[in-house]
């Protein structure tokens, strides 16, 4: 049965350094999806989506989580990488403190994933973006509703310990191997 394991943590943690490390290895990823519904938006003319409509933002980001997990089921794989989860969405919207849907949380209930890999916050790799506007600082405060969405959904959680991306993917890997 197909393992789905999700590398979560506030933005500029190197989960996209590690799923790109992961992907050039030949497992299938699922990228983040925040960017494509940012850079779609600003190419209709809204320079941030998630700041100007944060539910429209949060449900696009949920129904494209919900597809990458459906799409995953599609690939003869043992196991399926995402960069963030459908938790993410609602741990998210508790940071800014904006009212959602209940199928928010009821969808991060569906679509398990079996293993949760966190990345904290790392001060010497944070960059900002144009897609990524949180300062470091704000990085770590989502950090703390993302591991309570997902410690409240009773998930165990692996702190990916600070090192190269290599030596970050290798002991998700090796973690995997000796645990999953």
């Amino acid at each position: 049965m197909q393992k789905k394991i999700v590398l979560i943590g506030g933005p500029g943690t190197g989960k996209s350094s590690v799923l790109n490390e992961l992907e050039s290895r030949n497992y299938i990823c699922m990228p983040e999806v925040s960017r494509e519904v940012t850079i779609k938006a600003k190419k209709e003319g809204i320079d941030q989506l998630f700041l100007t409509e944060p539910l429209l933002f949060s449900k696009l980001l949920l129904e494209g989580r919900e597809q990458q997990y459906i799409d995953a089921n599609n690939h003869h794989s043992d196991v399926v990488f995402f960069d963030r989860g459908l938790p993410d969405v609602h741990a998210y919207m508790e940071y800014t403190k904006e009212e959602y849907p209940a199928y928010f949380r009821e969808k991060s209930i569906s679509y398990r994933y079996d293993h949760v890999f966190l990345f904290k916050p790392w001060e010497e790799i944070y960059i900002s973006d144009n897609e990524r506007y949180e300062s470091f600082e704000e990085s770590v405060i989502i950090n703390e509703h993302l591991q309570k969405a997902y410690q409240e959904l009773n998930y165990s959680i692996i702190d990916v310990p600070f090192n190269t991306i290599e030596k970050r993917t290798d002991f998700i890997l090796n973690w995997l191997k000796n645990n999953a």
